[in-house]
C-alpha cells in the first residue's frame, strides 16, 4: 500500500512539474521551511504533500528545458500583504481564509493573494537584480 501511494504521488508530481515547465518560462515558489513545518500539528499533511520532491522536480526540469525557477524568501509576508495597495496587515490565523484590507477595502482570498504577491516579488527580484551585494544607504 505504501509503495502504491508513493508511486501515485511521484506520478502526479512528474506530470504536474512537466506541465508547469512546458506552459511557463518562469516559475516562482515560496521557499518553505519544510523541516520546521514538520514539527507542527500539520506534520503529516506537510510530508504527505511532497513539497520538497515536487520543487526538486520542477527545478531539474527547468534546468533541462532552459526555464527559470525563482524562490521567494520564506520570511516574505505573502499572505499578509495586500496585493492591490501594498499595505501589510497583521498576522492571521491559518483558519482565516479571506480577509479585507483596512487601507483599500479589497476582499482577498488568502491563497490567491499570496500567489499574486509571490509572483510580484519573484519578478522584482529577477528583473532588478544586478548580481552584487545590496546595502541600505545611511
Amino acid at each position: 500500500m505504501h509503495a502504491r501511494v508513493a508511486d501515485s504521488r511521484k506520478d502526479w508530481a512528474h506530470k504536474q512539474s512537466t506541465a508547469l515547465i512546458r506552459e511557463n518560462q518562469a516559475i516562482y515558489v515560496e521557499d518553505l521551511c519544510v523541516s520546521g513545518l514538520a514539527r507542527t500539528r500539520l506534520a503529516k499533511s506537510v510530508h504527505d504533500g511532497g513539497w520538497v520532491m515536487f520543487t526538486r522536480m520542477v527545478e531539474e526540469k527547468a534546468a533541462r528545458y532552459g526555464r527559470y525557477v525563482g524562490k521567494v524568501d520564506r520570511f516574505f509576508p505573502s499572505s499578509r500583504l495586500c496585493s492591490t495597495c501594498g499595505v501589510q496587515d497583521g498576522p492571521k490565523l491559518l483558519s482565516v481564509r479571506e480577509w479585507t484590507c483596512q487601507a483599500c477595502g479589497v476582499v482577498h482570498d488568502r491563497d490567491l493573494n499570496a500567489a499574486r504577491n509571490i509572483l510580484a516579488e519573484g519578478r522584482s527580484e529577477r528583473l532588478n537584480a544586478c548580481g552584487g551585494a545590496v546595502s541600505l544607504t545611511a
